[in-house]
């Protein structure tokens, strides 16, 4: 036997031996619930059904129903590693708009388990319950949260939106 042929048994044989210890494994964790996918659950991307189950609207109550909170002017889609400005519109629940808020945003990536890459801040009230938020930017696709916590003489709350990028 040549010495190219003893090197490409010996690479056929160690790619069986991959082969055979993945089969392994796999089987190992199909039989413990746990599918192999190469990354853990942590870094695991939603799956399109996991996805679509997501409230991915741009209004909603905040958490403890005191306002109505919407994503009135971003940019659809929303665009990978750009500054965007936002205006929020805050009003009642029954529609009426609420002025002299004090916004503070946060937001980041459930399953990567980081923030936003830049500070959002509510920058300007331009009255009639709209708000400015500038300083908002998403570095990779993915399930993004991005919660506003509100607060106003009638007490404070927060809403969570949650972004398919």
């Amino acid at each position: 036997m040549t010495m190219l042929g003893r090197n490409a048994a010996r690479l056929g044989a160690a790619l069986l031996t991959l082969l055979s210890a993945a089969a392994i494994a796999q089987q190992d964790d199909a039989m413990s619930g746990h599918a192999m996918t190469g990354m853990d659950a942590k870094h695991d991307m939603s799956t399109p059904s996991e996805s679509s189950a997501l409230d991915v609207s741009r209004e909603r109550l905040s958490e403890g129903k005191l306002f109505r909170v919407v994503i009135a002017d971003a940019p659809e889609p929303i665009a990978i590693n750009a500054l965007h400005r936002w205006t929020l519109q805050l009003s009642t629940p029954d529609g009426q708009p609420v002025d002299g808020a004090m916004i503070a945003i946060d937001g980041g990536m459930p399953a990567h388990d980081h923030g936003l890459p830049t500070a959002p801040r509510m920058t300007e009230a331009l009255g009639e319950g709209r708000y400015l938020i500038e300083g908002m930017k998403f570095q990779m696709p993915g399930h993004w949260t991005v919660t506003f916590d509100i607060t106003t003489d009638a007490g404070s709350d927060s809403a969570t939106f949650n972004l398919m990028l």
